[in-house]
């Protein structure tokens, strides 16, 4: 009985260990299981998802392009009365030009600061590091609302009131902290070594940054260029406070002129509505695989 157990335990002990597969054998069998699932349990959730997301904007483009009076559901005869209206009658083309500044101008001024503030905490040591990053992550959690009376007040004792150059500051204030905590995420990822060649080679820190750095910043500058300007160009309440004229208002003001206290100008509110869309769709349109990967590398932690 003893010899029994023996030779039963050796068995045991001898026997081979279970091997851990591969990760190309792993990902193999989680593609075959993915192939099982059956087409309709993916593309129906996926369809009924990208329906409710284009109704809207089929809508809104229904009612801009549609005579007035009309209840087709068909955008056919189409007419370009609405847009015309809205262009013209409404000031919609200084709306525009005035939205396209504040875009412009946010874009260049959060990209360069966020640059700067970035790169200080990507490659600089200093005391009060960890609680700055916590300040800008704790400043995320601040509605917007809060900030609309001290900068009220600021604007006011600099003279800035109705002027596009409040909105344009306001808005950078806004931007900056996701923005910096972008860029410095992106250049961690950017090896030192580069740079401490180029110093070997003669360069300074500021020439160093600008030939070796910079060019491969490219993704992250077009994710946080592109995210300012989407976010100023739809901002509504800024202007709203700060631009009383009309001839200083933006589009997402002229937009709220539209609807009046006992009416609402459906057509024109679309036409306006689709105007205001265009320049985000083709910014995004040009810029969407730049925009992934910028975000993607500025939240890896470094």
């Amino acid at each position: 009985m003893t010899a029994a157990l023996a030779e039963k335990h050796t068995e045991t002990v001898a026997e081979p260990a279970r091997e851990t597969p591969p990760p190309t054998v792993r990902r193999r069998r989680r593609e075959r299981a993915f192939d099982d699932v059956p087409r309709w349990q993916i593309y129906v959730p996926l369809g009924i998802y990208l329906l409710f997301t284009l109704i809207p904007f089929y809508w809104m483009f229904l009612f801009a392009v549609r005579p007035t009076g009309s209840t087709s559901l068909v955008p056919w005869p189409m007419t370009g009365e609405h847009f015309s209206k809205v262009w013209t009658e409404r000031s919609f083309a200084v709306f525009f030009q005035n939205s396209m500044i504040v875009g412009v101008c946010t874009l260049i001024a959060t990209t360069l600061v966020a640059l700067a503030g970035g790169y200080a905490l990507a490659r600089f040591d200093f005391r009060i590091k960890n609680g700055f990053m916590l300040a800008l992550l704790c400043s995320q959690f601040i509605p917007g609302a809060l900030m609309l009376v001290p900068l009220f007040e600021i604007f006011k004792n600099l003279q800035m009131i109705n002027s596009l150059g409040s909105v344009v500051i306001a808005e950078t204030v806004f931007q900056l902290p996701l923005s910096i905590i972008l860029i410095s995420g992106f250049i961690k990822n950017v090896p030192a070594t580069l740079e401490e060649a180029a110093w070997v080679d003669g360069c300074s820190r500021f020439r160093a940054f600008c030939a070796v750095v910079l060019p491969l910043l490219r993704p992250g500058l077009i994710a946080v260029g592109s995210f300012a300007f989407v976010h100023s160009w739809n901002h509504f309440l800024f202007a709203l406070m700060f631009l009383s004229e009309q001839d200083k208002q933006t589009i997402p003001v002229g937009l709220n002129t539209l609807i009046g206290a006992d009416s609402v100008d459906l057509g024109a509110l679309a036409a306006g509505g689709v105007i205001a869309a265009v320049p985000v769709v083709i910014v995004f349109a040009f810029i969407q695989k730049w925009l992934i990967t910028g975000f993607s590398a500025g939240a890896v932690k470094g």
